[in-house]
Parts: structure tokens; C-alpha cells; sequence
């Protein structure tokens, strides 16, 4: 699994939207957990702006810890950065799970949920739907890897998966909507909760 979490925040005034808390503790700390509590490999943290107020949120966890100094040239460069640490600890991975730290509502049954179909359906790729999009989390099997691994600037993982729709399972996940990229977002969020 591979956690990005590279990005400054820049839509956020600066403040490190990875610490930004949900149900009492970090996004940062609640993803990364998440995907621990899967138990299914190793996980992957891509760090790069902010890295020294973020590691502190992720002491004490069984996780590899990599820095993307590229990070400002856009995603591509994380996903990179983090498939090189996950090959070079396991080079006979089957598949690879990637998370953002910005969806507070990703849970393990989430996550269990894309697996099993994933198995079920055969595909290559199984990722989340919501509003107009497909992204996020998404799984993709070492078929895909070399792909990956090619992708420049700001093409992530959503040009990967839009490329290859016939190889593509959904999963339905309206939460994924909830992504949290500026103060707005949160401030909308907070208010959501808060009502609930």
C-alpha cells in the first residue's frame, strides 16, 4: 500500500492538511491506520513539504517512511517514489492499493470491500466512484506497475485507470466526495459533523 501524502497544502493557507483532525486524530495518523488495520503488506508513506511537522503523527508505526524531494513537479513523482520502496522491500507484490490522506470516510471495510472484488472480478484495476469521477482509493495488479512507474507531473493514478476502463471495476463510494483540499472544504465538513 502507498499512502501520498507529499503535498503542501497549498489551497489550505500552508497548514499542513494531513494534521488536520477527524474523530480525534489526524488524517494523516487515521489513514495510515486504516491501512494497517488491513493487514495485506507492507505500507508506504510518501512524505515530502512539511515532513518534519507530519512524522511525529506516524511514531510508533510499523510503516516505511520514504521523502519525495521532487514532490513540487506533482504527483506522478510520490507514486514513483513510493512504488520503488515497495518494490525494493517486496519485489513479489501481486498488486498495489493507493491512498490519499485527504478522505476522511476511507475505512477497512472500504478497503477489505475493493480487494475481495478485485479477486472476484479479475480485473486490473478496481477504484472508487463518486461525483463524476473514478479515483481513489484504487487498486491496481503488478500488471500495471511499469505504467505507473512512467507517469510524469500531474498525472496520477485517475490517467491510469481512465486509460484502461475496460480492465476497470468500480466501486461505489459517494464518501469519497469528502476530500478535503481547502478551508472550505473542512470548514463545510466540520459543519456536516457537527450536525450529524
Amino acid at each position: 500500500m502507498i499512502i501520498l501524502a507529499a503535498g503542501d497544502s497549498s489551497r489550505m493557507g500552508g497548514e499542513p492538511k494531513q494534521l488536520l483532525a477527524y474523530k480525534g486524530q489526524s488524517l494523516m495518523r487515521r489513514v495510515t491506520e486504516t491501512a494497517l488495520a488491513l493487514k495485506r503488506g507492507p505500507v508506504v508513506v510518501v512524505l515530502g513539504a512539511n515532513r518534519e511537522q507530519i512524522v511525529p503523527e506516524l511514531a510508533g508505526l510499523p510503516i516505511t517512511l520514504v521523502d519525495n524531494p521532487s514532490w513540487p513537479t506533482g504527483q506522478a513523482s510520490s507514486l514513483k517514489t513510493g512504488l520503488a520502496a515497495l518494490y525494493l522491500t517486496h519485489k513479489d507484490i501481486d498488486a498495489v492499493l493507493v491512498l490519499h490522506t485527504d478522505q476522511p470516510m476511507v475505512s477497512v471495510g472500504l478497503l477489505i470491500h475493493m480487494l475481495e472484488v478485485g479477486q472476484d472480478n479479475g480485473t486490473g484495476i478496481v477504484a472508487c466512484r463518486y461525483d463524476t469521477q473514478v479515483s481513489v482509493p484504487a487498486l491496481f495488479s503488478r500488471d500495471y506497475i511499469a505504467e505507473l512507474l512512467q507517469l510524469e507531473g500531474d498525472k496520477g493514478v485517475k490517467w491510469v485507470i481512465v486509460k484502461h476502463r475496460d480492465d476497470l471495476t468500480e466501486v461505489p463510494f459517494e464518501a469519497g466526495a469528502i476530500d478535503l483540499d481547502s478551508k472550505r472544504d473542512v470548514d463545510l465538513f466540520a459543519q456536516a459533523q457537527a450536525s450529524v
